[in-house]
């Protein structure tokens, strides 16, 4: 532990040693925000037109900034892009969705009860008839955790119906880090392992709570356009059948097939839990899926370093959000996507013009902007798989995905709980603000695995997502509470996601001096932080260890 202590003193700094950092404008941030959210962007999905929009804007700014191209190489030269592959799908028309009790139909209507995906396992259609149901609890198999919910039972042919979240997310404690949502609780997970389970397909039941958003977020995130990178089998990876119920629909099902959704989903705690099938319901699914291969792009940026340009300080936000999809209440069809992330993807600009006017620092800074995000941590993925700059010797990823727009927070926290000295120097850094931290409020929610820093932390690179606290200067607990919940309901991957002219971005300004401050310093360091020696994180990086001598 040695090298932790000589870490965190060489980056702890009293408030009249710290040199000041730029000063951020609220205003310029809330413009850019009003530009990337507005309808011309048209949601900023993938492979569009909005897509085009961003990317251009995009170069445009950071050049303006004084950055320099740092994506892909051309003829010698840097690209202001890095090329991102991905298999697109969509639904053609609208699916046939329906259950059938004892031989009597009922239609489904997607969006609705139910929000199937476009198949991502390379077919042209999903033709599903009277497929047997299956209640599989949590639908994890995690050997290290004597822990299978399969039990062994054979599959195919069937529709696996499965619980979101861990088995821990009732009661608070057991073998899934409690509160805490493991991967096994993520819905991507639910899937992978549906599919390695040879399930022709898997319908997870939609509960708020242990989802961390309602219904409505569902729908919009899963009834659009699908993405996932390119593979080679991609069917080891997705079940046919990819979609959510909602929970009333659940508690009808089991009832009619005899049995009592409460009573299962709590027998489902317990690693004894047995495979229930839902005698004398069946599930039918037909529609036409159309696939392409298409190429979206990373945005890049880079200011090199003026003593060790091979060695990389990286800040990241998506640009992306979900695109076109169906009319709303009040007839709007455009997921803007303002807080989500238009507004890291401005900060992320407006902190390369705050490094623009400060002297060069010692190692090379890189903004990058993914793509992606909102279709399974695309972009960033394909970037930690394919670097333009070594893993190996970049120092941190810092995350912004969702900047305050509001008042300054008395606070700040990152998504999840994994420990790394990148926490702690910024902890360090934040005492200049007096701001102190405070834990991941809602651990359940699994935002760990949720944002662009999780494809780098997986491999190894110190990596976190940097939040606005809910304790605003302006208003306190109360007031930052009432404004997380309210977007929570009524904007997160809604229409709703839009730029509003009260917004001063206060916040967001001051909390870019912050991480500016942080990646100054580790900018003219020779400091390498590492994860603490517990976190599995530890070992990839440490493999990795004489890159950076």
């Amino acid at each position: 532990m040695k090298r932790v202590v000589i870490s965190l003193l060489a980056m702890s700094v009293s408030t009249a040693l710290m040199a000041a950092p730029p000063k951020f404008d609220g205003a310029r941030i809330s413009a850019d925000v009003k530009e990337l959210s507005s309808d011309a962007y048209e949601g900023r999905s993938p492979a569009t037109a909005g897509e085009d929009k961003t990317i251009a804007f995009l170069s445009r700014q950071f050049a303006a900034a004084g950055m320099q191209p740092g994506g892909d190489l051309k003829d010698g030269q840097r690209l202001w892009t890095q090329a991102v592959p991905l298999l697109k799908g969509d639904i053609v028309g609208k699916p046939a969705l329906s259950l059938s009790s004892q031989g009597k139909p009922q239609t489904l209507t997607q969006g609705q009860e139910i929000a199937v995906r476009a198949a991502m396992n390379g077919a042209s259609a999903v033709d599903i008839s009277n497929a047997p149901l299956v209640f599989l609890g949590y639908g994890v198999k995690a050997p290290e955790r004597n822990w299978d919910d399969f039990k062994g039972v054979d599959l195919k042919g069937k529709i696996a119906v499965v619980l979101i979240n861990d088995p821990d997310f009732e009661t608070g404690s057991g073998d899934f880090d409690g509160k805490g949502m493991t991967y096994y609780g993520r819905w991507t997970y639910k899937y992978e392992e549906g599919a390695r389970q040879g399930a022709a397909g898997v319908l997870i039941v939609h509960e708020t709570a242990p989802a961390s958003y309602g219904w409505a977020t569902v729908a919009g995130s899963n009834t659009n356009t699908m993405f996932d990178v390119v593979r080679q089998n991609p069917a080891e990876a997705h079940p046919a059948l990819e979609g959510w119920i909602q929970r009333d629909l659940a508690v009808e099902l089991f009832k009619r097939a005899g049995l009592d959704f409460e009573t299962l989903k709590k027998q489902a705690q317990s690693r004894d839990f047995q495979p229930v099938e839902l005698k004398g319901e069946t599930f039918s699914a037909n529609y036409q899926v159309k696939t392409e291969v298409i190429t979206s792009h990373n945005v890049v940026a880079r200011l090199e370093g003026s003593t060790h340009p091979d060695e990389t300080i990286i800040y990241s936000g998506h640009w992306d959000h979900i695109g076109v999809g169906e009319p709303d209440a009040r007839g709007d069809r455009i997921f803007n996507g303002a807080m989500d992330n238009a507004s890291g993807t401005a900060a992320l600009v407006e902190l390369a013009r705050g490094f623009a006017t400060q002297p060069k620092p010692q190692r090379s800074v890189v903004f990058l902007a993914v793509t992606a995000e909102e279709k399974g941590l695309l972009g960033s993925e394909y970037y930690a798989s394919n670097p333009l700059y070594p893993l190996a010797k970049t120092v941190a990823v810092i995350n912004m995905d969702g900047m305050s727009p509001y008042s300054p927070s008395r606070d700040f926290g990152i998504y999840g709980s994994a420990k790394v000295e990148l926490l702690d120097q910024l902890k360090d850094v934040a005492k200049g603000w007096d701001i102190r931290y405070t834990p991941d409020t809602k651990p359940e929610a699994g935002l760990f695995f949720r944002s662009d820093h999780f494809p780098f932390a997986k491999r190894g690179v110190p990596a976190l997502s940097y939040g606005a606290g809910q304790d605003w200067i302006d208003g306190g607990v109360a007031a930052g509470k009432k404004a997380s919940d309210e977007y929570t309901a009524k904007r997160y991957h809604q229409q709703g996601d839009e730029w509003q002219a009260d917004w001063t971005f206060a916040g967001a300004a001051r909390d870019l001096e912050v991480l500016y401050t942080l990646g100054e310093k580790l900018a003219n360091s020779r400091d390498w932080p590492n994860w603490s020696p517990e976190e599995s994180f530890r070992a990839t990086r440490d493999a990795s260890a004489a890159e950076r001598k």
